[in-house]
């Protein structure tokens, strides 16, 4: 159910920083990790926003999530380094992989990172868009390990997670344009905002613990636990398990079997491995004049007046301006999670009413 809960974006990250605080991060990672998951949500992605936290502070409390942690380098060859995430928050590890890359891209003219054994690193296109930042294009591959969620073409049960695929291309002018997607239907946090909400989801996108079709979101939230589908049936299957593979077993670190199962759904470790080019080393004089011809040719299709042709990224780019400027919507439910994590994270009852009441 919609409440009509808006937040603004300074306030929330405020308010995350601060319970990350007690949590026992120090002020740098606060803010690392405030930063990523106030910006999923003012692209639209609330899946990988706030609503996140009560998860982490569980994560936290059950010795899986390792706070004031960072990558290390396991590996450098040069153009190609691998790095461990040592169990911490993926908002860091993600962030020291991402710049590492984009020096030896700088370097070399392109890099392969991999990183692996890092908590849940939040929404890839923060990723990509770090690497667009800096004028490169990246490739990230990424899975989820032990942590089935997804049945394969033709299963009953789950067997993978959702496993992102996210490419990145720098545009001269405008937003870049950003493909980034969960392999599966919709992504497992997508079912969680729906739960909270009380709505259903499309059809196509779930099965029961019985492997029959469903649209209630409570099938992943509520035991016996059902699955998520992959999009586009045997094609994005194909493509998980790509992901599964790229994403886990060539970074070092670990696919989805039964040696890997987690013991909580709480505990997200994500591996990722990521392509990162140089576009100004290619023989493409004219590759941004052929990219914007190419999208201006797009969006001549006739279409509905009130259903503008969008290309990869303006969704995020249009809800980014929308939500600054309107601020951004969470449901009650949700919002009640995050305030008793706040508690459990050791945020004073006093000091969680004052930002209830900044916030609210």
């Amino acid at each position: 159910m919609q409440t009509g809960l808006r937040f603004q974006a300074a306030t929330l990250k405020e308010f995350v920083r601060t319970l990350l605080g007690y949590a026992g991060s120090e002020p740098e990672e606060a803010q690392r990790v405030a930063d990523h998951l106030v910006s999923a949500n003012l692209a639209g992605h609330d899946s990988h926003g706030v609503g996140m936290i009560p998860s982490y502070i569980r994560s936290l409390a059950q010795g899986h999530l390792q706070l004031n942690q960072h990558a290390t380098v396991v590996k450098d060859a040069g153009a190609v380094v691998t790095l461990q995430g040592n169990r911490a928050f993926g908002q860091v590890a993600a962030h020291e992989a991402m710049e590492l890359g984009i020096e030896k891209a700088r370097q070399y003219g392109l890099a392969a990172v991999a990183l692996h054994n890092s908590h849940h690193i939040g929404r890839i296109g923060y990723w990509a868009e770090q690497c667009a930042a800096a004028g490169f294009i990246s490739i990230h591959f990424v899975n989820v390990v032990g942590d089935p969620m997804v049945a394969p073409f033709g299963g009953k049960d789950s067997r993978f997670g959702t496993n992102p695929l996210c490419v990145v291309f720098p545009r001269k002018h405008g937003a870049p344009l950003l493909l980034d997607y969960a392999t599966s239907a919709i992504a497992f946090g997508k079912t969680r905002v729906a739960w909270h909400k009380g709505v259903p989801v499309p059809e196509g996108c779930l099965i029961d613990h019985q492997g029959q079709p469903t649209t209630d979101p409570g099938v992943m939230h509520v035991p016996p636990l059902g699955a998520l589908l992959t999009f586009a049936g045997h094609k994005g299957y194909a493509l998980a398990a790509m992901c599964e593979i790229l994403g886990g077993a060539l970074s070092g670190g670990q696919t989805t079997h039964q040696a890997s199962l987690q013991e909580s759904v709480d505990a997200i470790f994500n591996c990722m491995t990521t392509v990162i080019l140089n576009p100004e080393l290619f023989d493409a004089p004219d590759m941004h004049q052929q990219a914007e011809a190419f999208i201006d040719w797009v969006k001549q299709s006739p279409h509905d007046p009130n259903e503008p042709i969008q290309v990869p990224g303006e969704w995020e780019a249009h809800n980014r301006a929308t939500r600054l400027a309107q601020g951004i919507p969470l449901d009650e439910s949700s919002w009640n999670a995050i305030c008793e994590a706040a508690l459990a994270a050791g945020m004073p009852d006093s000091e969680l009413q004052q930002f209830r009441s900044r916030l609210a």
